[in-house]
């Protein structure tokens, strides 16, 4: 149950008392506890974690008010964010979430978010993927950010959770060698979702696409795209909704296994395990495309 301390947080910052008549906890949080809070008035989605997540919980609270500012997409609104001495946390409002729904429109949605366009790669804080930092520094090239601020941290990090040098070994001679999957491609600045797997998006029971969870930043809309296939869960009816609101680059399913490396060395990063045979497997994969 929620503390006295974290009620006393919630109130302080609605500047209000809350009539709180139930809490429920919701499962499928990987990281945080997730409670259902149900008022006279209405239903909130609340986050909580250890007091360090205060940071993760800005950067999402910041990455849903730039979605909702696209007018795009729905995405939770954000209520308030706050912290106790031992504790932060993310109030957001309750949707109401099914996993059917027009998954074409979904896809002409995600197309919509990615014509939001930025001059520079980038964003305007670094953030989180999961919990691991994600850099954000504004760049010009897309080469340059993707190999400096995305795939060189995150195979440092490997040596870090015990993975074997020929990992990293393998990763630099790769991360040297990007230009070649770009020869006849220039993404532009899109608004990204960041971590969009299949748990990260559903709809409304009124049908509507829905995504949370959100690690955005300004980057080339085939990493989305990538991670919608990294494990699945996204109908061909999804990608053909993309691909009639904006076509994808011919080359996409050469880069593809490249965007998802990111993602599978994050999951190697934070969970372990057969990440880091699956991260090699792509590495030797991409490298023999050289």
């Amino acid at each position: 149950m929620l503390s006295e301390q974290l009620i006393n947080s919630l109130n302080n910052s609605l500047n209000q008392t809350l009539d709180i008549q139930n809490i429920a906890p919701v499962a499928g949080g990987d990281i945080h506890q997730v409670w259902l809070l149900t008022t006279a008035q209405t239903q909130w989605f609340l986050k909580v974690n250890r007091v360090s997540s205060a940071p993760v919980f800005a950067a999402e609270a910041l990455a849903l008010e730039r979605i909702q500012q696209s007018k795009t997409i729905h995405c939770p609104s954000v209520i308030a964010q706050g912290e106790t001495d031992q504790q932060a946390w993310l109030l957001m409002d309750y949707l109401q979430l099914t996993h059917r729904g027009d998954d074409f429109k979904r896809g002409q949605a995600l197309a919509a978010i990615h014509r939001t366009t930025h001059r520079e790669f980038g964003w305007e804080q670094d953030n989180f993927i999961g919990h691991t930092p994600q850099r954000n520094a504004w760049q010009q090239d897309w080469l340059d950010f993707y190999r400096q601020q995305r795939l060189e941290p995150q195979l440092a990090l490997t040596l870090q959770k015990g993975a074997s040098r020929r990992l990293l070994a393998k990763g630099q001679q790769l991360t040297e060698n990007l230009a070649v999957f770009f020869e006849h491609y220039k993404p532009v600045p899109s608004l990204l979702h960041g971590d969009l797997w299949a748990g990260n998006s559903a709809f409304t029971v009124q049908g509507e696409p829905v995504i949370y969870d959100p690690a955005s930043y300004y980057g080339d809309r085939e990493t989305d795209i990538a991670m919608t296939e990294l494990f699945g869960g996204f109908s061909p009816a999804f990608y053909q909704g993309y691909n009639q609101a904006w076509p994808l680059d011919a080359g996409y399913q050469q880069r593809k296994p490249l965007y998802n490396l990111y993602h599978v060395l994050n999951h190697f990063n934070l969970f372990g395990g057969h990440y880091q045979h699956q991260a090699e497997q792509l590495i030797d994969d991409l490298l023999s495309q050289l």
